[in-house]
């Protein structure tokens, strides 16, 4: 898209980024309603789905005042009002912050190979979906655009950024997430895993929370009331649309359509996740 007074910069799976002379140093995301499932981006989109992820991006920024975020004062283009974040540039760090308070997702799949989840020794005889005994730090190695993000050890996130910057990575990603799990908890929703970015202000060398934060792209998030009656997996986010593609699509060749029930039963659930956070009623 053509905007006045700014030039684009990169186009992701969801987000656009966008720079200009007037306002050196930063940049403005924005988020479409693109949805990707298995590296591709589907269509249809989910209506909607760019506003409610800067709006729960933004919420829980406000909630985390605690760490520094790359949120900058300014005017968001009237095109992109609800959609986009003005943010300062940073030095990005090339580390998924990932943290897990339950073990799922590709930390089930390893742990059931090797009892362990990125060279994290776990109890034996847990199931999906279980609690682990305390939330734990697992990074991912950010892959070129096109190539899997890689799941690593934090020996080799020393390796990749050095001791102090890991440690500092870790130790604050934990520090997130346990706020944000209380806060979610308090709200009867747990949080199940999440990923956070991290980047150094180039000004200060300060780490600053960046990206999207705790959106249902980024996070698992479960009813706590559906976990407790033994229905687990019942994810506020994307899920609907995995499993769809999964049952309907071999993952070779061009991604079928979505449905319009599958669409709009992921918008929904979208929508309700930010109520419940948040208490307020989604448009």
């Amino acid at each position: 898209m053509t905007l006045a007074g700014w030039e684009h910069v990169y186009t992701g799976k969801v987000r656009d980024l966008y720079s200009s002379p007037a306002h050196p140093g930063l940049v403005l995301m924005v988020a479409s309603d693109r949805v990707s499932a298995f590296d591709h981006v589907l269509k249809p989109g989910i209506p909607g789905k760019g506003e409610l992820l800067t709006r729960l991006s933004m919420w829980w920024f406000a909630q985390l005042t605690a760490v520094p975020n790359h949120l900058a004062a300014g005017i968001v283009p009237p095109e992109f009002d609800g959609r986009a974040m003005l943010a300062k540039s940073l030095d990005m760090y090339p580390i998924e912050c990932v943290v897990r308070g339950y073990l799922s997702g590709s930390g089930w799949v390893e742990y059931q190979k090797s009892q362990s989840v990125c060279g994290i020794a776990l109890p034996a005889g847990l199931a999906d979906g279980d609690r682990l005994p305390e939330p734990i730090y697992t990074p991912a190695f950010k892959a070129p655009m096109g190539e899997h993000d890689e799941n690593i050890t934090f020996e080799r996130s020393v390796e990749l950024v050095g001791a102090d910057v890991a440690a500092a990575l870790r130790d604050a990603s934990l520090a997130v997430f346990a706020r944000a799990s209380a806060i979610a908890e308090s709200r009867g929703v747990i949080l199940a895993d999440t990923k956070f970015e991290f980047g150094a202000d180039p000004a200060t060398g300060e780490l600053t929370l960046a990206d999207e934060v705790l959106t249902s792209d980024s996070s698992r998030y479960w009813d706590a009331a559906d976990y407790s009656a033994g229905r687990r997996g019942l994810s506020f986010d994307k899920q609907i649309v995995r499993d769809w593609l999964a049952a309907h699509w071999d993952k070779t060749g061009t991604p079928p359509a979505l449905p319009a029930d599958i669409v709009e039963r992921t918008a929904a659930r979208y929508r309700e996740l930010i109520e419940r956070l948040t208490g307020t009623v989604s448009e």
